[in-house]
């Protein structure tokens, strides 16, 4: 008989006491319930119940009730899982408990996605049932960010661990197989030192693999199996010692083999030790690799915020910002948060945003995005938006969202990989047993069943997937481009045809002069000259790539005085004794001045 369980809901809906007593009837008609109280200031049902009532048919009640229980999300940091039946495993453990919707899991961010019933139950239980299962977590909130990455950590960490091994494990290689690859080296080396000579030193250099880079294999894998879930830990070990162990058995005891069965595999046990030690920190570093995304993106924002406030001007940090206050910012300067121009203008670099290269001009009234970059000119705004709300925080979440999303394929690889493990143990067990029963020995019968565990030793299929989500989105985060969901990457296989709505995302992302056309009788470079100039007091990109054409041709550009610049129009100065005007057509018609010349070299561009 199942015993009582409890839970409690955070109803929406309610608002005097004829609610509350709606809420208790409709729990206590769900068959199983053996009691409902709600706290109408809390606006929280308490429910006992036993089988055939859960949390979630107490949800339903409610819901059709007119009462919704209203709905949660927690995000859990998860350590300890090194294969996708351990991601199986934690959704299960996650599923299992009162009130939860739906978990999602990825290997490669080390995160659970948790679906559940507010109220219903914490963060902290959610964390709980997890390390009791064997994978220790964290809720990751606002207050608490999820704990650093440690990919890159781990990847070094792997990197040495592999290199060991790989150093290890080469003269077992060679000793054992070289005999295969250059012929007559198994009777050099039998003439030499001997065989028994040969396989104490291939036992001392696998043993100190399995000793030393192994040992990780053991320490997770082994409780696991204990724990009756084995994972591909627990595969690797079990595969491993038993290649170790019969090895052991041929080389210090081979009378308890028959003498056809008397042969080493220490080769073996060193080998996919080393491999699979150089699968996980390939993995590892893609992991880390692609977080440096999100680091990327977080680092777009700055430390500090120059903020205005009745008691002074001083540097705040972003964290102890509201909305309201007055933030300055200089030329170069990132924007620290979203906001309303109030005072001055610039141009803004929004590219990370818009994909757009050419910086936008802002004015007073005019909207910035914390993380774009301020152009040459100064400007005061008054903050709008922070924290979660601000536009740079959405886009990491989308990121992160995106990378701990799961492929529609990814469900096939996380059934097989669940039943993998067990299935290749059930195999080598009865493959055992069959050789018991059909063949000579039982010698035989165990050489059978540790070679069906020596081989079935993978850990890509679980990784490939989550990985290549967590490095393609990263990548396509690095380069601007965000997928809402990992669905998308995968749909790009199928695509033929791209379609770009700005042609500003394919440019080099600065404009450059590119025609020069000169009233008849006059010295081309004279005329760049005065224009770059007048330009050269103006913080308007087109300015710029006119300055920067001047000075890449070697025009001398000379000094201006009287400069004065109208946002929208252009620019005007005194330069080399002459007044020179630089701007759009409207600014030229305004002074009254023919662009009909213009017409024909302006339809090119």
């Amino acid at each position: 008989m199942q015993r009582p369980q409890s839970a409690s809901f955070q109803i929406d809906g309610m608002s005097c006491a004829a609610c509350a007593g709606r809420v208790e009837r409709a729990a206590q008609a769900v068959p199983g319930v053996a009691g409902a109280a709600v706290n109408l200031v809390t606006r929280i049902l308490h429910a006992d119940f036993a089988a055939p009532a859960d949390a979630l048919q107490i949800a339903a009640a409610l819901a059709k009730a007119g009462y919704p229980a209203v709905a949660a999300e927690t995000r859990l940091a998860v350590d300890g899982m090194t294969c996708a039946s351990c991601t199986l495993r934690v959704e299960k453990l996650l599923a299992a408990l009162p009130g939860v919707t739906g978990a999602e899991v990825n290997l490669a961010t080390r995160t659970a996605r948790v679906s559940h019933l507010a109220g219903a139950v914490s963060p902290t239980e959610l964390a709980g049932v997890l390390q009791r299962g064997g994978f220790p977590a964290t809720p990751i909130t606002e207050n608490t960010p999820a704990p650093p990455d440690r990919s890159m950590t781990e990847a070094d960490d792997l990197r040495r661990q592999t290199w060991i091994a790989a150093a290890l494990s080469l003269p077992v290689f060679g000793l054992e197989m070289g005999g295969h690859l250059i012929p007559g080296l198994h009777h050099l080396i039998a003439a030499a030192i001997g065989q028994q000579t040969s396989w104490l030193i291939q036992f001392a250099f696998a043993s100190a693999v399995l000793l030393g880079p192994g040992r990780r294999f053991f320490r997770h894998g082994l409780p696991a199996l204990l724990r009756g879930q084995p994972d591909m830990n627990a595969l690797v070990a079990v595969g491993a010692l038993a290649a170790w162990a019969y090895s052991c058995v041929a080389t210090f005891a081979p009378m308890l083999l028959p003498p056809a069965a008397r042969a080493v595999y220490f080769e073996a046990a060193a080998v996919i030790v080393t491999l699979i030690l150089l699968g996980r920190w390939i993995e590892a570093r893609a992991r880390g690799q692609a977080g440096q995304a999100i680091s990327r993106l977080v680092g777009l924002r700055p430390a500090t915020a120059r903020v205005t406030r009745s008691t002074g001007a001083f540097d705040l940090p972003l964290a102890e910002l509201r909305v309201g206050d007055l933030v300055q910012v200089y030329p170069g300067e990132r924007i620290a948060a979203d906001g309303v121009v109030a005072e001055g203008h610039s141009f803004v670099d929004q590219s990370m945003l818009t994909g757009e290269p050419a910086p936008v001009a802002k004015a007073v009234g005019d909207e910035v995005v914390g993380g774009t970059v301020n152009g040459a000119g100064a400007f005061s705004f008054a903050v709008a938006r922070i924290g979660a709300d601000a536009v740079l925080a959405r886009i990491i979440v989308l990121v992160e969202t995106a990378q701990g999303g799961k492929l529609p394929v990814q469900a096939l690889v996380d059934r097989i990989t669940l039943w993998f493990v067990p299935v290749v143990m059930g195999l080598a067990l009865a493959t055992t047993l069959a050789w018991l029963s059909f063949g000579p020995t039982l010698a035989h019968a165990l050489v059978a069943g540790v070679s069906v565990l020596i081989i079935a030793c993978p850990c890509a299929m679980g990784l490939a997937t989550p990985t290549s989500i967590l490095v393609g989105t990263g990548r396509a985060a690095e380069l601007g481009v965000l997928f809402r969901r990992g669905e998308a990457l995968q749909r790009l296989a199928g695509i033929r045809l791209v379609a770009f709505d700005k042609t500003g995302t394919l440019t080099a992302g600065r404009p450059v002069l590119t025609d020069l056309q000169v009233v008849a009788g006059l010295d081309e470079a004279e005329v760049l000259g005065l224009i770059a100039g007048a330009e050269a007091k103006s913080e308007h990109p087109v300015a710029r790539a006119v300055l920067a054409a001047a000075v890449a041709r070697g025009v001398v550009v000379p000094e201006s005085r009287e400069f004065s610049a109208t946002p929208g129009f252009g620019v005007a100065a005194e330069v080399a004794g002459r007044q020179v005007l630089v701007g759009a057509g409207r600014q030229m018609l305004q002074a009254g001045i023919s662009i009909a010349a213009l017409a024909e070299p302006a339809a090119r561009l």
